[in-house]
């Protein structure tokens, strides 16, 4: 894609390919709502429902090797990681999960790809 895409184009480029590459897994990657500016009230309902400030933006519940699944987090060529995204990722790989933080679409497809390819 585009240097000046936006980390939403990335990902919907990621998930169509990822779609099409794997269409009986279709269901297994999906997207965990947590970034985006909301109106006040929407925010404080998906707050009070469980939604956390940090938590990647995609997860893939396909285990492969050791790992019990996926976590995704989408930046744009130049994006960097939050605080709260680091803690995250630190405790998701804690718990036995890979993560990957993809600087657009074809570096988390080539990411992809790799984890899908381990026994």
């Amino acid at each position: 894609m585009q240097n000046k895409s936006t980390e939403h184009q990335e990902q919907v480029a990621l998930v169509t390919w990822f779609r099409i590459r794997f269409p009986l897994l279709r269901m297994a990657l999906f997207a965990i709502p947590n970034g985006g500016l909301r109106h006040i009230k929407v925010a404080m309902t998906l707050k009070a429902e469980g939604v956390i400030a940090g938590v990647s933006d995609l997860f893939l519940m396909v285990p492969r090797g050791t790992y019990h699944g996926c976590f995704i987090e989408m930046k744009t060529l130049k994006g960097k990681l939050s605080a709260n995204q680091k803690e995250f990722i630190k405790i998701a790989k804690n718990m036995g999960y890979e993560t990957i933080v993809g600087y657009g679409y074809e570096d988390a497809r080539d990411k992809i790809k790799k984890y899908m390819e381990i026994n």
